[in-house]
């Protein structure tokens, strides 16, 4: 432990320099305080370096002619295995115009030269602490999708149900013009919107026949179980509308809130349309599946009943006749 904190303890730092003088006094500082230290001499080597073993963090430093450094941070932070990797960036006291590129180009925090060793270790130790807590709730966050994958995987008729409904939801949202928070929301909604039913035992989850009031209560909490469990995960908050709403009706005869037109949000009135949609065109074991038209034809029955909004209910229908 080191300052009060033990979270920095075997950090993975790559320093990329083409100073070497420059960078093994780095390696030095930092190996000091139990960092594990890589060096890279050219942006290439970091590249490589950071896409074969992504390290807790990375120090950039700018001596590199000008260009190369932003262009490498860039580049990491857009490739999905680095871009949560906090960037460091060298520079001078007083260079301000490095420091706004810098912040263009996605880096996490600056560095100045000459190196204050205090300052140093505090912002590394900041920014390791910073990483490991997003690592864990990534990692959260896929046992989370795991669990989704394990309920579709409970019921033969529902295999693929999941990457339909983030397809369909997905197009349908491009459709609407939605931005890209919404569109990953959606995806990942698809996949996630029935995690509740992890609760629901097999002979209500799997029964071959009409609920009775009983099963149809322990079915309809679902959306309240898989709300519950993404509570926790910042993540996904912007999914938890959909997994907790996409049984709502307009009409304010859905569940499990009993919301009404404008209550409902509208990523779960999308992922309920093509919920319901795919439900009737594939095959379950007490019907057989619907042809496309007569899918569309109930959800065209539901609009005009004031469960579903018609607006969107058309522009699916778009989304169908115009299908990739």
């Amino acid at each position: 432990m080191h300052g009060g904190y033990c979270v920095t303890l075997g950090a993975s730092i790559l320093v990329a320099d083409d100073d070497e003088t420059s960078a093994l006094l780095l390696k030095r500082l930092l190996t000091r305080e139990g960092h594990r230290v890589t060096l890279a001499r050219s942006p290439d080597e970091t590249l490589r370096s950071c896409a074969a073993y992504p390290p807790d963090l990375v120090v950039l430093d700018l001596v590199a002619p000008s260009g190369r450094a932003f262009d490498v941070c860039r580049r990491l932070k857009q490739q999905p295995n680095t871009r949560f990797v906090p960037i460091v960036i060298v520079t001078s006291h007083s260079d301000r115009e490095q420091r706004l590129h810098g912040i263009e180009a996605g880096a996490d925090d600056f560095l100045a030269k000459p190196f204050d060793n205090a300052e140093l270790h505090a912002r590394i130790r900041s920014l390791v602490r910073l990483k490991r807590q997003t690592d864990e709730l990534e990692s959260a966050e896929a046992v989370i999708l795991g669990l989704g994958a394990t309920i579709e995987a409970r019921d033969p008729y529902t295999r693929g149900h999941c990457q339909r409904l983030a397809n369909y939801a997905t197009r349908l949202g491009q459709s609407l013009g939605l931005g890209q928070d919404d569109l990953g929301a959606l995806e990942r909604g698809g996949f996630l919107h029935d995690i509740g039913k992890i609760r629901v035992p097999d002979h209500v989850l799997l029964k071959d026949g009409k609920l009775d009031a009983s099963e149809s209560r322990v079915m309809q909490e679902h959306p309240v179980v898989g709300d519950a469990l993404c509570a926790g995960l910042r993540s996904l908050q912007h999914v938890r509308p959909i997994i907790r709403s996409h049984h709502e009706r307009l009409d304010g005869t859905g569940y499990p809130d009993g919301l009404r037109n404008t209550e409902v949000p509208l990523l779960a009135q999308i992922v309920s349309i093509v919920d319901v949609f795919d439900a009737l065109t594939t095959q379950r074991p007490y019907r057989t599946a619907r042809p496309e038209d007569e899918a569309v034809q109930i959800l065209s029955d539901e609009a005009v009943k004031g469960w579903r909004d018609r607006a969107l209910v058309d522009a699916f229908v778009d989304v169908l006749h115009h299908a990739p």
